[in-house]
Formats: C-alpha cells, structure tokens, sequence
C-alpha cells in the first residue's frame, strides 16, 4: 500500500520491507526518507534549456518575488522549479500543456529539529503513492512549500501555500486546490476556513482534521498509560517521564558523531525496541500481563491494540511534546478532571491507576492557538473529500467522525463528502504485523482527488462509491 498525500516524511513506506517500514514510521509518522532525498527522475543528463513558455513563466515569477530559482525538465516537457519565496523554499512542477489549475499540497509531519524540505521531483512516481503524477499528468501544476519549522506546522504551512498561491496566480493560475494527508489535512482545513475564497475545492486524507487538542491527548494518555503499567518491567520507556515535556532529546549533544537525522532514528528505536519486546512478550502468553497491559494502553488512548498503533503513538509524544509546548506556548491538552476507566482492572486497581496518572492543565493561550491552527468551524464555503481508514495507526478514525459532527452542527453538510475506508497492515520486525498510517493504494489517492475535481466542476456532488 501506498501512503497519501502527507509527502514528505510521510510517504510510501507501507511497501517497504518491515524493518526499514517501522524506522521510517519512527521517522516521520508513516514514511521513510526526506523528500529533499527523493530520486529526480524527471531530471535529464545536461542543461536544461526552458522553452520561450517556460522562460516567460520563471521571468514573471522572478518579478514577483522569487528568489533563487533553479529549473529542471519534468515529464512530457514540463519544467520543475525550485526556488525561495521570502527565503522558504518551495517546488513548482508545471506540465507543458498547464490547464492553469494550480494543486498546492499540505505536507506531514517532520520530527522536531529535522531539516524542512519539498520534494525533489513531485512527479516522480514514489511521491505519494504516484497520485501527484496523477494530478501533473491531468495538466495541473503542483506545488509544495516548505515549512519555517519542524513538527507541528500548520500555521506555516497555511501561510507559505498562500505565498504559493500569490506567486502562481502572478504566473496565470486561475483555479487553486488544497490537497494534504495527516498533519497536511489539517493545513487543508485552515487553508478553506481562513482563506475562503482562495481555493475552488479541497481534499484531506488520513487528516487532523477534528484539531490538535483531542489528538494530541490521545498521544499524552497512551504515553502516560504505558509509562504507568511497565513501570519497574523490561519494557519500560528510555528518558524522562513527564507528560508535559519530551522524554528525549532529538538533537545530538556536542561531540555526537552523528547527524542529527541519524541521531533522531536513532532516539525513535530506543522507544520503540522496548515497545517490540512488550508484543513479543505478548505473543508467547497471550493470556498474561503483557497482553492484558497492551489492551489497557490501547484502551485509555483510543487506538488499536497493536505495535505500529502503540509504537507510533508513544514515540510522537517522547519526542513531540516540547515542540507542540513551543509551538503553541504552552500545553494545550488537560486531564485535571479526567477519570480513567482501562479495562481488565479492578475498582481498587483503577482508583491506584488514576492516583498515580500525571496531573496536568490546559494554558489558555495554548488553546487559543490551537484553536486557530486549527479547529475546523465547519463553515467552509467550497467541497471537500475526506477518506479515512477505520483504523489508522497514528491519527484515528475519530478524527474523521469529528469533523463530520463539527460539519454537520454548522448546517454544512452539502459540501462535504466523507469515505472511510478498510484499514490496511504492514509486516513488523518480530514476525508481527501492524495498521498503517496514510495506508491507501495509488487508486484511493487518485480516485479522492478526481470526485473532488469532478464535484467542483460539475456542481454533482460524489457518491458513495467514488472512493472504496
């Protein structure tokens, strides 16, 4: 299976083997190399000499701002074009037959403290499960602008699509799109709600789309969950403890011979090997403790009792948690109030649980942001195709079913057409196999995007067949 649109460190993993697929979910929260890495293989041997078309589109981008532009040849003579929009970088891919459709795409998560980038090639055929060929190959440009920062990102992300979207409408653009999965879902919906008349239609898979705040609890409940029942047992979490903060760094101390994105891989197995001896355990008595602790850490965290869904879960908020603090100035999530009911234990045994959670407060002005960035009003004013997995290993389900009440309290549910879709696995190191995240074949990625375009075209709303 291939990952959505959510490129970058979230991309095609679900088809590599399992050892490298479980590093690169570590990496990126569902795929393996940074796009900055990805083969150009739309590039060609010698200098590439634009056409008299191309020239005059890379002269009209230059004056409208656009620093640093390098151009290379894309498939069926197209051009690529790489270049700096108030010194973020950004990549451009415009077909030679340009429709004058613009698709601007949401990106994923980065581990805080990695480097952010754009793809190489958009059109290679390893982006995105190929669906951004797809998209080029219909006559559409495509575009994706790099974040300011690492880990949580949909402000920037919002606002440097729109620097894309200014420079493109310079470059003759008369219809945008927004597209993105996972965290890219979630600069979907800020792009439609913020900016309501900047796109004709939007597309959000796997996405965050209900907001931060309740997934971001789901991540600090299944961590505090876990820390809480392997305390004092083989597989006990590295680092420190506290919710509120990451339990490891993700930049190498001074002296560190290794790269920070080595160091990073690094830090992500050491959670997860702990993790993998807990299934294992599992595996051998499936009637003992650790079976019954991986069904009680799923349970307090909504997520499946599974590695990939355990493993990805945990591992985002050891190493996330700092960055989401900073980002949003504080802690956004609060469970002062919260009674936590796991199953499996006795009355005695979940009022010991619930004494013994980390207590903690929402900061107002963390709330505030996350609000903004974003938390879906439900009110935006042009169609949007969500497909989900009934399962998925890092943002669940929920997430979709959140957005469809949220869409549905606001009276806006005409311009919303919502899919879920069968979960899919991956194979595991240990002999497990785990739920993806963004697992969807190039067909669903492809089939999203057409009924979304179909829709705005036509005015017909898609049916529930047009994504399966």
């Amino acid at each position: 299976m291939a990952c959505s649109f959510a490129i970058v460190s979230e991309r095609t993993a679900m088809t590599r083997s399992a050892f490298p697929f479980f590093l690169a979910l570590a990496i990126g929260l569902s795929g393996p190399a940074q796009a900055g890495q990805a083969v150009a293989s739309a590039s060609a041997p010698g200098v590439f000499v634009p056409d008299a078309a191309q020239a005059a589109l890379v002269a009209k981008a230059r004056r409208a701002g656009a620093t640093d532009i390098t151009t290379r040849p894309a498939p069926d003579g197209g051009m690529i074009v790489n270049g700096k929009l108030d010194g973020r970088i950004f990549v451009l891919a415009i077909p030679a037959n340009w429709n004058r459709e613009v698709v601007l795409i949401g990106q994923g998560y980065a581990t805080p403290d990695s480097t952010p980038k754009v793809p190489e090639d958009p059109t290679a055929p390893s982006e995105s499960g190929g669906v951004l060929r797809h998209i080029y190959g219909e006559g559409l440009a495509v575009g994706v602008a790099a974040f300011d920062k690492s880990g949580i990102a949909t402000e920037s992300g919002a606002k440097n699509a729109m620097r894309l979207h200014a420079l493109t409408t310079r470059l003759g653009a008369k219809r945008h799109y927004a597209v993105g999965g996972s965290m890219g879902g979630s600069i979907v919906l800020a792009l439609i709600e913020l900016y309501p008349k900047a796109f004709a239609g939007a597309v959000s898979m796997c996405g965050v789309t209900e907001g931060w705040r309740p997934l971001v609890q789901q991540l600090a409940d299944t961590r505090g969950a876990y820390d809480l029942l392997t305390e004092g047992t083989p597989y006990a979490l590295p680092g420190a403890h506290d919710l509120t903060r990451s339990g490891l760094p993700t930049e190498p101390p001074a002296g560190d011979p290794n790269s920070g994105d080595a160091f990073r891989a690094q830090q992500k197995m050491r959670i997860l090997m702990p993790i993998f001896a807990l299934f294992q355990a599992a595996k051998a008595r499936p009637d003992g403790r650790e079976a019954r602790i991986i069904r009680q850490v799923a349970a307090v965290g909504g997520f499946a009792p599974d590695p990939a869904a355990i493993g990805a879960p945990v591992y985002a908020a050891v190493l996330g948690m700092d960055d989401i603090v900073a980002t949003m100035g504080g802690l956004p999530i609060g469970n002062g109030s919260k009674t936590y009911a796991p199953p499996e234990m006795s009355a005695e045994e979940t009022a010991d649980f619930n004494r013994r959670m980390q207590r903690y407060n929402a900061a107002p002005h963390a709330i505030a942001y996350a609000r903004q960035w974003h938390e879906p009003t439900g009110k935006f004013r042009v169609p949007l195709v969500t497909v989900h997995q009934t399962i998925d290993s890092l943002v669940p389900f929920s997430q979709s079913e959140g957005l469809g009440r949220i869409v549905a309290a606001a009276g806006n549910g005409a311009r919303i057409a919502q899919y879920a879709v069968p979960p899919t696995k991956m194979p595991l190191p240990g002999g497990f196999d785990g739920y993806t995240h963004c697992g969807f074949s190039p067909k669903q990625n492809a089939d999203a995007f057409d009924a979304m375009r179909a829709w705005v075209r036509t005015g017909r709303r898609p049916g529930p067949e047009a994504v399966k």
